[in-house]
């Protein structure tokens, strides 16, 4: 089974936990005869939920299928202690949210350090495509909602701070793994 129940289970908690985090940060838009709903904005809620997730689970399942292309067993996992930082952090609203949300596991044993490599640049490289095809999207689509327009602007957004924020070459970053990988691999 490519993915699991488990798996399945983790990216729609991880879903809903950004969706609930990030629901008042990212707004959709409403029309001047649309009231604004009082108590938890359940629309708000899923369009931020749509907005987000692709960039965070395309994010992962590029570092696992990359994995099981070389027949490496990998495995998502919801980081549950992120998930919940993330909600703290809503919760006291400082300003700043930051929390690892996911991860995949793959052994270390029988992989090549530019397997590594290759591995560890595919869910930024995730990123740098879902930027790129927003970013022509926005500038071709002539006949785009206000809507569609928001969801495409936040997905570039978001997908280009994934692609930079990911490929600072510090070890605990994928940018740091993909680096250690090819610097293993040629030196």
């Amino acid at each position: 089974m490519i993915i699991s129940p488990g798996e399945i289970i983790d990216l729609i908690v991880m879903t809903l936990a950004f969706g609930f985090i990030f629901k008042d940060i990212i707004r959709m838009p409403r029309y001047v005869h649309d009231p604004m709903p009082s108590g938890f904005d359940f629309e708000n809620f899923k369009f931020t939920c749509l907005v987000i997730a692709p960039a965070i689970v395309l994010h992962e399942m590029a570092h696992k299928f990359v994995a099981l292309g070389f027949g490496i067993n990998a495995t998502f996992h919801a980081h549950y202690f992120g998930l919940l930082l993330g909600l703290f952090l809503k919760f006291i609203n400082i300003g700043f949210i930051f929390f690892i949300p996911g991860y995949v596991s793959i052994p270390v044993a029988g992989i090549t350090p530019l397997q590594h490599s290759i591995i560890a640049v595919a869910g930024p490289l995730m990123n740098l495509a879902l930027w790129l095809g927003s970013s022509i999207i926005l500038k071709r689509a002539s006949s785009l909602t206000s809507k569609q327009r928001l969801a495409l602007v936040i997905t570039k957004q978001i997908n280009l701070f994934l692609f930079i924020f990911n490929m600072i070459p510090l070890p605990i970053f994928d940018g740091g793994q993909f680096m250690s990988g090819l610097m293993q691999t040629f030196f």
